[in-house]
């Protein structure tokens, strides 16, 4: 189940990254919200609007390098 989870998490990390650097901007992040159904849902779900990205984004960037990778993502996501 975890595991399963993960995976789907991970694919919509890779819809969401749309130059492919294996990263996420914030930029990247708002649009993904509004581009990609899954990850809207999953925002829905947890609660979060547009207004919480900035902060949803400072949160998950835990090393603080101003982009999310797939790691930093799929754990904040997951819980």
């Amino acid at each position: 189940e975890e595991k399963e989870q993960k995976k789907i998490l991970g694919e919509i990390f890779d819809k969401i990254d749309e130059d492919r650097s294996g990263s996420l901007s914030y930029d990247e992040l708002v649009q993904g919200a509004q581009k990609v159904a899954e990850f809207a849902r999953c925002l829905r779900v947890m609660d979060i609007d547009a207004r919480d990205l900035e902060q949803l984004f400072n949160i998950v960037d835990v090393d603080g390098s101003g982009e999310v990778d797939p790691e930093e993502f799929i754990e904040a996501m997951y819980r």
